[in-house]
């Protein structure tokens, strides 16, 4: 079973590993540490910094021209010292609010309202195909299946291929335990992730449809001399990369961070289940309790000061969304999972100029989720000893819950 169990600390300061068992498995103990003890942590090992307390991590997130996003946003990117790909999520502005403004349109809340039927058509055909069912994996059979499928609708990914998609991304994104560096086979998928998007890319340039990427490539930006351009196919790419991944990736996680939190809290679950109205408190505290991004890499372009501590410039600097969420400072009895919690400033999408783009869709693919699983299952149970957690650069979640229903 995996549990945050006040187990005794080793002895010594605290020592944060993000490439570590403990960090992939259950950092909750140790970030509890981390902001007690160490709340401006220097790695002597990798050689990285780190802010844990949330008013921190907040005020370092809108602080983007202090903390840059060019050299990566994980800690193998940032102490690589090479340009990291072109994409939006690695860039500042001006270059990032003139690339956002290219697809923000199509993830403004009334663009995504619009979405809603197709999201829980979706949503319910995956599901329909487990009602003959008494047990499955709710990852693999359900919480991995669907957020791929819409949003490779959305960009219009081919039905044949759009699973592959999830699986190129969990492929690039793991890290074997004390892997510092990308291993083959996640640079092998990275690879075959882009050539795929970009021989699709072109594709749409020849033969344009009703999708996000043929949206895409009629779309202009004005560049930094002012002259206005066509994205080219690479940027595209990129675009496309970083939303398939994230569409994948962030609700996958969340969805099945649900299905354990409520089997755990089965109290927390009969509120839901007698009050639906609650679900986007629910989620807001799903996204709390157990956030899927663990952090946000930056990289200091001057120096500042935290906690009397000052951080120099030129420095990798981890954000840790992770511990923010979870500090006694800003949130009360902070360990408790609890949906009847009163809202606050939400970062477990980001904040800042690189607050998530597709933030509101994430938040409805999960609400009606979790509705459509109460409505067919209000009674379910999950193995402990079958759960299986990821091990990813900085996303945090279960890759197996195996669960009975109807129980």
């Amino acid at each position: 079973m995996l549990s945050e169990s006040e187990e005794s600390q080793p002895v010594g300061p605290p020592e944060f590993d993000p490439f570590s068992s403990t960090f992939f498995n259950d950092p909750y103990p140790l970030y509890r540490r981390l902001r007690d003890e160490a709340p401006v942590y220097f790695s002597e090992q990798y050689g990285f910094w780190a802010l844990s307390r949330y008013e921190d991590v907040v005020a370092a997130t809108r602080d983007w021209e202090t903390y840059s996003s060019t050299k990566g946003v994980d800690l193998v990117m940032l102490r690589s010292g090479e340009t990291p790909p072109p994409s939006m999520i690695m860039m500042d502005p001006p270059e990032h609010h003139r690339m956002r403004l290219l697809v923000s349109k199509i993830f403004s809340p009334h663009a995504i309202g619009e979405l809603e039927p197709m999201v829980r058509e979706v949503i319910g055909s995956v599901l329909d195909d487990l009602t003959d069912r008494k047990d499955f994996d709710a990852v693999g059979d359900f919480a991995g299946p669907f957020p791929v499928e819409i949003i490779s609708r959305m960009l219009g990914i081919p039905v044949e291929d759009r699973q592959r998609i999830r699986h190129w991304a969990d492929s690039f994104l793991h890290r074997e335990v004390g892997a510092t560096e990308y291993g083959d086979q996640a640079l092998r998928s990275m690879l075959e992730f882009a050539t795929y998007l970009y021989e699709l890319v072109t594709e749409k340039r020849q033969r344009p449809a009703d999708d996000m990427l043929s949206r895409l490539c009629s779309a202009e930006v004005a560049r930094e001399d002012g002259v206005t351009t066509a994205l080219d196919d690479v940027e595209i790419t990129g675009f496309a990369m970083l939303l398939a991944a994230a569409g994948a990736e962030t609700v996958t996680k969340l969805v099945a961070n649900a299905i354990v939190l409520f089997a755990r809290n089965p109290a927390e679950w009969q509120k839901v289940l007698t009050d639906k109205d609650r679900l986007p408190a629910a989620v807001e505290e799903i996204l709390r309790y157990w956030p899927p991004s663990q952090y946000q890499g930056r990289f200091s372009m001057r120096e500042r000061t935290f906690c009397d501590t000052t951080i120099p410039a030129g420095q990798p600097i981890l954000l840790l969304t992770g511990a923010a969420t979870r500090d006694e400072r800003a949130f009360a009895d902070p360990d408790r999972f609890n949906v009847d919690r009163k809202p606050g400033l939400a970062i477990g999408f980001g904040h800042g100029i690189h607050t998530c783009l597709g933030a509101a869709l994430a938040r409805m693919e999960s609400r009606i989720a979790i509705e459509e699983w109460a409505r067919r299952w209000p009674r379910f149970a999950i193995d402990e000893g079958g759960l299986r957690r990821v091990e990813m650069a900085n996303v945090a979640g279960f890759s197996s819950v195996p669960v009975a229903v109807g129980v």
